[in-house]
């Protein structure tokens, strides 16, 4: 056959690329169980994070999300987990949502009376570095949902929230990452509708 032919570059491209797509396929699937175990052991850090149990390696996360969580269970598709913290019972709810650029998610820990919050933690696919992925990088933002209520006296539903201006002092809302009203607008959305699929 003449290599420089049509029909020799065609049977050549075409080799070529089955070749290449069986040995991704081939890779993909021998490191299928790696990249599950990984995705895993993400998942038990965020869920510690939200625990204020923060910055273990890996081998630490995985013995210590043994330990303190001691349920994980399902409802309406999401996840909650059951755990202890110092003989203190905490239930952490999973909850997803949309962002400005894609999606983002969290994990709630609240205390046994269902109403306080313990610590939260907050994900996302694509929100802008330095102003909507403060969500998940600022860890002071986060923090101040420690101690909020997800509850208000005569008001229906959830009222725990990211609110624009919300007061240090406001019982229920923290106030909005600077720059970022809609990823916020996202996390406050994703906290009500989230957490109502668990909390009456």
């Amino acid at each position: 056959m003449k290599t420089n032919s049509n029909s020799y570059t065609i049977i050549y491209s075409v080799i070529i690329v089955v070749i290449v797509a069986f040995l991704l396929a081939f890779v993909s699937s021998s490191l299928k169980a790696t990249q599950d175990a990984n995705v895993a052991l993400d998942t038990q850090k965020q869920i510690l994070n939200s625990l204020n149990l923060r910055d273990l390696d890996n081998a630490t996360a995985a013995a210590k999300y043994k330990e303190v969580v001691k349920a994980e269970k399902e409802k309406d598709g999401m996840k909650y987990y059951e755990c202890e913290i110092d003989g203190q019972k905490k239930t952490v709810y999973s909850v997803k949502g949309m962002g400005l650029w894609g999606g983002i998610s969290g994990f709630i820990a609240v205390d046994a009376d269902n109403n306080t919050i313990y610590g939260v933690y907050f994900n996302h696919e694509g929100e802008t570095a330095g102003l909507g992925a403060e969500i998940k990088d600022n860890l002071k933002w986060q923090q101040k949902f420690q101690g909020k209520k997800i509850h208000k006296d005569g008001v229906q539903g959830i009222a725990l929230g990211v609110e624009k201006d919300a007061p240090a002092g406001d019982p229920n809302n923290v106030d909005a990452v600077t720059g970022a009203t809609l990823t916020s607008d996202g996390v406050d959305a994703m906290l009500k509708e989230g957490l109502a699929k668990f909390i009456k």
